[in-house]
């Protein structure tokens, strides 16, 4: 409910702060970058009002916004806002360019300037409202630590330590110890408000009661169920045919950042297959006079979860490449199933200078179009590799979209010769996966390109 009510608080902000940049722009002559659009009446813009101020509020939530605790940083709020806001400017650039319309470029600055200052200065009153006296005793937990004796003291410890004012532990019930129909007498005599349930080391059986007598009571359980221990999945709750489930994920989940991606990668794609059209037709002239053979060059790729796709290239290399493959293989220099080699002899010259500056990989923008891939993530490789796989843990990388560009391809990717370095990066990117750290990945590969810094 808390978070419903910020999620809708941030909204109107977020419309607030369009209205103000609109406002400001209007009143005052200033542009950024050069030239001076002529606004429109805010009218005119009534649809784009509506759009940003609800992107806005959900990129607030994808970013984690929500997720902190009373407890947590103002440097850490600041730092989610701005990766917001600038996320949100680049939405609202979308939108104008989707309902093809015209605003000036200080409007647009302005909107994230705006929309920052406003979000911040309700957190600040929050922040101020929650430290007040009368916000502590509003918002304060009186809660019963339920459980074994060894699982409550530990809890209690680790609230005592992180949760200060927020929380106030008013007595502990050990199943251990003491039945657990000793609860209501507890709940009555501190008026508790709620109750901490730990089930790691207590029979189903006792918290199933524990559960049922909180209900007639009508007081809030907090059920911690971490009875099994998992090293890198994250754990979420689920409806499945009416029955609570515990879902155990070590993958990024469905939400609004990732359908966000999604929209990205589709629009994104069509821009590049548009603007780039030119360039494709030369280089697609110059392979075919340059070279025997076709165009493209397609090849099944593991995509999602191991399905195969045919991803398109520009052919690089001779019409017979595969067949010298076994041949070169002594020279492989990338250790485990995965074959690399600098200076390849099946690579024709029109092919060195593509792959030197990663033309040869622009077809695979029809790949992100379809929804086989996507701009960022690892790099899809030939089915025969994969199942050459000699670690399960491996397979972990096919959990998402394979991608165009990835940590990989900007961390030197001609410097790794392990396979399981490659591996390490790749999970490292699914594992700590949000918009902005996409948005990073996409910054650092112009660069990368631009310098010549080649597949090998």
């Amino acid at each position: 409910m808390r978070t419903s009510v910020h999620l809708i608080l941030d909204a109107c902000l977020f419309a607030i702060g369009f209205w103000l940049a609109h406002l400001i722009r209007s009143h005052v002559p200033i542009e950024v970058f050069g030239g001076a659009a002529v606004i429109e009446s805010f009218e005119h813009y009534f649809t784009t009002f509506c759009l940003t101020a609800i992107v806005g509020a959900f990129l607030l939530e994808g970013q984690g916004f929500y997720n902190r605790t009373d407890l947590t940083g103002r440097s850490e709020m600041l730092w989610k806002l701005f990766k917001a806001c600038v996320f949100a400017v680049v939405a609202l650039i979308m939108i104008l360019f989707l309902l093809k319309l015209q605003l000036a470029r200080s409007v647009i600055i302005l909107f994230g300037i705006t929309s920052f200052a406003l979000v911040f200065l309700k957190e600040e009153v929050v922040r101020w409202w929650a430290q007040s006296e009368y916000g502590r005793s509003q918002a304060a937990r009186r809660v019963i630590l339920v459980g074994g004796r060894e699982d409550a003291e530990a809890l209690g410890a680790e609230c005592e330590k992180q949760l200060r004012g927020g929380v106030e532990i008013v007595a502990r019930l050990y199943l251990d110890e003491r039945p657990v129909d000793e609860l209501p007498a507890l709940l009555h005599e501190h008026s508790a408000n709620g109750v901490i349930l730990s089930a790691k080391h207590t029979a189903f059986g006792e918290v199933e009661k524990a559960i049922q007598l909180c209900e007639l009571e009508g007081v809030e359980v907090w059920l911690l169920a971490d009875f099994f221990k998992t090293t890198i999945s994250q754990t979420a709750l689920d409806d499945f045919l009416g029955r609570p489930v515990m879902v155990f994920r070590s993958v990024p989940e469905t939400s609004w950042q990732m359908l966000t991606k999604q929209i990205l990668d589709f629009m994104l794609a069509g821009v590049a297959l548009v603007a780039l059209s030119w360039l494709f037709l030369i280089l697609a002239v110059i392979i075919k006079f340059t070279s025997p053979g076709p165009v493209l060059f397609r090849q099944k790729r593991c995509g999602l979860n191991g399905r195969p796709f045919m991803m398109l290239k520009f052919r690089s290399m001779v019409m017979d490449a595969e067949a010298q493959k076994e041949s070169l293989s002594a020279q492989n220099e990338m250790s485990g199933p995965v074959f690399k080699l600098s200076n390849d002899p099946r690579v024709t010259p029109i092919g060195r200078f593509m792959r030197k500056w990663s033309l040869d990989e622009l077809p695979q923008f029809i790949n992100i179009l379809v929804g086989e891939m996507s701009i960022v993530g690892p790099r899809p490789l030939p089915v025969d590799e994969v199942r050459k796989f000699d670690d399960l843990a491996h397979r972990r990388r096919l959990s998402v979209k394979p991608g165009l560009t990835c940590l990989w391809q900007i961390s030197g990717r001609n410097k790794i010769s392990d396979f399981r370095d490659w591996v390490k990066l790749d999970l490292e990117y699914i594992d700590n996966w949000s918009l902005w750290l996409d948005f990073k990945i996409v910054c650092l590969t112009i660069p990368a390109v631009l310098s010549g810094n080649g597949a090998k």
